[in-house]
């Protein structure tokens, strides 16, 4: 990390020559605020605010005509949207829809692709994972009658606090049904080797999927080529679409075929959908897997922040990321921070970590976590000992990252966070 320098005027220097650095103007970001919590939250930009906006007067103007008459029709608009995302994970645009809440998503799909027959009883996943998620799988092997204590098996993490791509690949055996993994691990930011765990999954002819909460946004996927079976994300994190916003799901075309379990109307075939049949009629694409009507005003700042993500380009988003990132570990050996026993629980190769830094802190993460806070700085704390830092490649500056590293020695140098009481809030 030689091309480096501890210097403020070198922060600058690379906010100067900063391609994407145009865009933060296009972002309310609080005043007197360093906003490192992206990958939590997103802000708003004034594109999804105009689309909002637009949907608003839309609903105003034209009431139920909205459906056909809107400036994207409302009949279509999950697909239309859906389709925006596509070109971030690698996918076709009809394998793509915007729909449901990621949780929900994971039940829709698990639903269709958790078939256990003979033998093959078992799902496989990761103890790291976020909680929701094996919530949700859990469910769907007790709804069919198969006990999770015995055949959900979870991987381990190393002492590194990682997971091994190689221990996962030994867990895949003639009793795993389906993988079910992150693509990047919400706490320590490890992104894993999707195409790697792909490839093995069906060499066994076991079924893969992902959650890519975490990645979608922020990494380039190529879910297509890959021949990802399953994926979906929320659109809250890097994809600044609104808290609880609407979340996507990618289904591979070559599954097109299966049956939504959970069906819902806004699942059918497009031309039948208003016929009222008794009978499910499923849409020929991954329109198939939504269940109720789309929330078009929930929905409509998803469509205004893709269209600043697909300006910007996630290739480019992803190099500045990687800079950023880099740029906060060059700066974390540098300032000395390991020495006040802060360590960085983030795998330090690039193409082995997402869009955050994982900051450990055995003792006293939250009350560094708060100290951060009474210096205008917006991190994430995951307890009891981490606060994850994410620099957003469309609205954070390395002028900003500079400034965090710098309070946290000032915090650690001073003592600043014995201010503070252990007390964690209730939305960290």
């Amino acid at each position: 990390m030689k091309e480096f320098s501890v210097k403020k005027e070198f922060a600058r220097e690379l906010d100067g020559t900063d391609e994407l650095h145009r865009f933060r103007s296009q972002f309310y970001i609080p005043e007197d605020t360093i906003y490192m919590d992206g990958n939590s939250l997103g802000l708003l930009s004034k594109e999804a605010e105009a689309s909002i906006l637009r949907v608003l007067h839309e609903w105003k103007q034209l009431g139920i005509r909205g459906w056909l008459e809107a400036e994207r029709p409302w009949f279509y608009f999950a697909e239309q949207v859906g389709a925006m995302a596509a070109s971030l994970v690698g996918a076709k645009d009809h394998e793509v829809i915007l729909t449901g809440t990621t949780t929900v998503n994971i039940h829709a799909l698990v639903s269709s692709f958790y078939k256990p027959h003979g033998k093959k009883t078992k799902i496989l996943a990761d103890e790291l994972n976020f909680p929701s998620d094996l919530y949700a799988l859990k469910g769907q092997m007790k709804l069919r009658g198969i006990d999770p204590e015995t055949s959900l098996v979870l991987v381990k993490a190393g002492k590194d606090g990682l997971l091994d791509e190689n221990e996962i690949i030994k867990l895949m055996n003639e009793e795993t049904a389906l993988v079910f993994l992150p693509s990047v691990l919400y706490r320590s930011g490890q992104l894993l080797d999707m195409e790697f765990l792909t490839r093995e999954a069906h060499k066994r002819d076991i079924l893969i999927g992902f959650d890519c909460s975490h990645s979608a946004g922020a990494v380039p996927h190529f879910f297509n080529q890959w021949g990802v079976d399953f994926a979906l994300w929320c659109s809250y994190k890097y994809l600044n679409g609104g808290p609880g916003g609407a979340a996507f799901l990618y289904v591979n075309q070559k599954h097109f075929d299966k049956e939504p379990l959970l069906a819902g109307w806004f699942g059918n075939l497009k031309e039948k959908q208003f016929d009222m049949l008794p009978d499910f009629i499923p849409a020929n694409d991954a329109g198939r897997w939504q269940i109720s009507s789309p929330g078009i005003l929930g929905s409509s700042p998803v469509e205004g922040s893709m269209k600043l993500i697909k300006q910007a380009g996630i290739e480019k988003m992803r190099s500045k990321s990687l800079k950023m990132t880099s740029y906060m570990i060059h700066l974390h050996k540098e300032l000395g921070l390991q020495n006040f026993g802060i360590e960085i629980a983030t795998p330090l190769e690039e193409k082995r970590r997402g869009g955050h830094i994982a900051f450990v802190h055995q003792k006293e993460a939250s009350r560094i976590n708060e100290a951060l806070k009474s210096k205008g700085v917006i991190p994430d704390l995951r307890p009891p000992n981490i606060i994850r830092i994410a620099p957003m490649a469309l609205y954070n500056t390395f002028e900003e990252i500079w400034m965090v590293m710098h309070y946290l020695k000032e915090i650690m140098e001073k003592k600043e966070f014995e201010k503070f009481d252990r007390a964690t809030k209730a939305v960290t």
